[in-house]
């Protein structure tokens, strides 16, 4: 009888016959190896199938019947799978051989945190860093430490960040049982774009914490499954729902003018640029989160979350800028 896994691997598919040799090639030159690939399909068109079938039997796929987006799918997929952590990894993702030891190691190490943290590279420029670890600011606006910088090991202390980015990153399934709404581990409501931002807020609201692992090495081709006008339409939308949603009471009543100030920015700049297939996306995600408003105050009002700590909570903001080492 084959022994339950110790770590469920989920890839989101949709479309990416083209991206996952590559992915999967990674994933079988890994050092550990108590792992289980499962590949979420999200109603693809194209050969991925086929390609799973024929190059991959070693990889369980689940089928979602239409699709529905990155944030149903990974539900569907967590909830197929029973290993104590669970994965996510994107599918225009290149994982360097030691990454799922370190990446996983780190929660065996330090069992105080819930979620880990990848170091994303890029994949075009494999010195260049995407993410150390993600933050949020009190406007709304969420964003990954390093961005485009040159990896010059300036990241390279293990230390706690506010959040990761789901392209790599790994939980603790207890976790994501805890943060569960409605069955549910990421909000379909966002459909895409800022899902695994408004999983953190709730985790921080919980205190439950994220380390950062800087050995923990993937290569992100960015955006190769969506991007464009459908990131600038979600990003446009989620933004400012994901705030409304998870900012706690009093920190909401000092940082309103600032989401304010920040969507009116995003707008004005949409404006000066409205010829363009982005910006005119932007603003109609906009307009879109203003009709999405209302049931997003509900899911507020439903929130069963409280916050741990308050003062903690405000303070882990500061966490893309000064990270505090483990």
């Amino acid at each position: 009888m084959r022994a339950t896994p110790t770590i469920d691997v989920i890839i989101p598919n949709y479309n990416g016959a083209a991206l996952l040799p590559t992915c999967l090639a990674a994933l079988r030159t890994q050092t550990r190896r108590d792992f289980v690939v499962t590949v979420v399909d999200d109603g693809s068109t194209d050969a991925s199938l086929a390609l799973l079938a024929n190059e991959y039997p070693e990889v369980r796929v689940v089928l979602m019947p239409r699709n529905r987006g990155l944030a149903a799918a990974v539900n569907t997929a967590i909830a197929a799978t029973r290993a104590p952590y669970v994965v996510l990894l994107n599918n225009d993702t290149e994982a360097d051989s030691a990454w799922l030891a370190a990446l996983v190691g780190a929660l065996e190490c330090y069992p105080l945190y819930a979620f880990a943290a990848s170091k994303l590279r890029l994949f075009n420029r494999r010195d260049h860093l995407h993410s150390a670890g993600d933050f949020y600011r009190p406007s709304g606006e969420p964003g990954s430490r390093g961005v485009w910088e040159y990896d010059a090991g300036q990241y390279d202390a293990v230390s706690e960040v506010f959040g990761p980015c789901a392209g790599a990153a790994a939980y603790r399934r207890a976790a994501l049982e805890q943060l569960a709404e409605d069955g549910r581990v990421f909000d379909e409501d966002l459909v895409m774009y800022c899902e695994d931002v408004d999983l953190n807020l709730r985790a921080r609201r919980r205190g439950l914490r994220t380390i950062f692992v800087p050995t923990a090495v993937v290569y992100h081709l960015l955006s190769a499954t969506g991007g464009g006008t459908l990131a600038s339409y979600y990003c446009g939308r989620n933004f400012a729902l994901v705030w409304v949603k998870n900012m706690p009471g009093p920190l909401a009543r000092r940082h309103w003018l600032r989401l304010l100030a920040s969507q009116l920015g995003f707008a004005l700049q949409s404006l000066r640029h409205l010829r363009e297939p982005a910006a005119r996306a932007r603003l109609r995600g906009q307009l879109a989160a203003l009709r999405a408003m209302p049931r997003f105050m509900q899911k507020r009002r439903r929130a069963v979350s409280p916050v741990v700590d308050a003062v903690g909570f405000e303070t882990a903001f500061s966490l893309g800028i000064a990270p505090k080492k483990v």
